[in-house]
């Protein structure tokens, strides 16, 4: 019988539970697909003595999760600690040294340092493979990597973050507030205690800068990702947006412009027609566009112990069968580094700007006469009854702008003494 694949294992949370136990309950259908077994051999977690409801009999068990890359037995380093610093990092960095595969489901690993660590992996002559790190159980890695790689790709556009798509899915169907929302959320494990790497946009931001590198063939720049988040989200937003015929939805998206690459994470409206306004709940979607190929959209759940450790054991069948892709689709002299990152100042599109004025006389010419000396043209105006002496809303939808009008236009009515608020501005999107 052909010797097993050893995988160390570091982290047994939720996912590396959930590694352990799809290798034994799937181990037949694991075997036969790699060509050999697969077992979990070694593992590394904080609090040895915990009951995490499996066996981990027989296993070697390492306190540094660093010592873990010098099992001699194992074949491969399987990282899911998380994190971009530290144990984690420390871990991978060990194992590329040694020539050892390594597995990880780290999106921020990968995201700040993937450039770094596949210079390593390449030079080492072993795979880095991380499935896992983007969408969960969704296979966009290999996608964009294998299965569109022949495409000029264009554009990506994905949902990339379960808790927020949750959220701002209930805010919509039950006409909530967003921190009533994440208040239930948090109560039902779809948010952390802290929620900030997911409502803030920066999990959906480490995400979208693995797939623009993989899907315009430069390293990796997570700094160069516009990053904003959807704590600014009203139930009178999303209302509005409905009565407009779009969904607002946490949005990243990277595109190859003329002048370089735009890559950003922010709320946007999209029409409510549209496949991806349809991805609800705690479901992820990637939607890759090609030259050849066109539009290729992928749905699936984005996270939990189930689909990511789906991903992890995708990429030990690969590894076991000696199935190997550079780390970014291209060895790293073949990556384009003199592509320019664009920033958010440079985008041009349609927006959604919602005010909330006194309702008296003037007060729209005021406002639009801002709009006219800024150069923006507006496609449609919303406004519902009248409130005489009160704050009223109104909603203008703009034609195609740019980002530094709409800005500026912004300061301009914040400024106003009829403005209550600040106006809420939000990027359409229609394509």
């Amino acid at each position: 019988m052909t010797r097993p694949l050893a995988v160390a294992l570091a982290g047994l949370g939720t996912v590396g539970g959930g590694v352990l136990r799809l290798l034994r309950e799937n181990a037949d259908i694991i075997a036969g697909r790699a060509g050999r077994p697969i077992a979990v051999t070694a593992v590394s977690a904080r609090d040895r003595g915990r009951d995490r409801g499996f066996p981990l009999a027989g296993l070697r068990w390492y306190e540094d999760a660093e010592a873990l890359a010098d099992d001699a037995e194992a074949d491969v380093v399987v990282e899911v600690i998380g994190g971009a610093e530290g144990k984690a990092r420390a871990l991978v960095e060990r194992a590329l040294s040694l020539g050892k595969p390594v597995v990880s489901a780290n999106k921020a690993l990968i995201a700040v340092h993937g450039a770094a660590l596949a210079a390593r992996a390449e030079a080492a002559g072993v795979p880095l493979a991380f499935e896992a790190a983007v969408a969960g159980g969704i296979p966009v890695i290999k996608v964009l990597r294998e299965g569109l790689a022949a495409n000029r790709l264009s554009r990506i556009t994905g949902i990339l973050n379960g808790t927020s798509n949750f959220i701002l899915t209930v805010m919509r169907e039950r006409g909530r507030e967003f921190a009533e929302v994440l208040a239930e959320a948090q109560k039902l494990g779809y948010a952390e205690a802290d929620p900030s790497f997911d409502i803030d946009g920066i999990d959906a931001a480490h995400k979208l800068a693995i797939l623009a590198a993989l899907a315009f063939g430069r390293p990796v720049d997570f700094a160069a990702v516009h990053v904003e988040g959807i704590r600014a989200v009203s139930a009178l937003d999303i209302a509005l947006a409905g009565e407009l015929g779009y969904r607002i939805k946490l949005l990243g998206i990277a595109r190859r412009l003329e002048g370089g690459i735009e890559a950003r994470v922010h709320p946007a409206m999209v029409p409510a027609e549209a496949p991806i306004a349809r991805v609800d709940g705690v479901f992820n979607a990637v939607v890759a566009e090609g030259d050849f190929v066109g539009r290729v959209m992928l749905e699936g759940r984005g996270a939990g112990a189930g689909p990511t450790a789906s991903a992890i054991v995708a990429d030990l069948i690969d590894i076991a069968r000696g199935r190997a892709t550079p780390v970014w689709g291209a060895a790293n002299g073949a990556l384009d580094a003199s592509l320019p990152s664009l920033g958010i100042a440079a985008h041009h599109g349609a927006y959604y700007l919602r005010l909330m004025v006194v309702d008296r006389p003037g007060v729209i010419a005021d406002v639009t006469a801002i709009l006219r000396d800024l150069g923006v043209s507006l496609e449609s105006m919303l406004q519902r009854g009248r409130a005489p002496g009160e704050a009223v809303p109104v909603v203008l939808v703009t034609h195609e702008t740019s980002e530094t009008a709409m800005r500026e236009a912004v300061a301009r009515i914040a400024a106003l003494d009829i403005a209550v608020e600040r106006p809420a501005l939000i990027r359409i999107e229609r394509g």
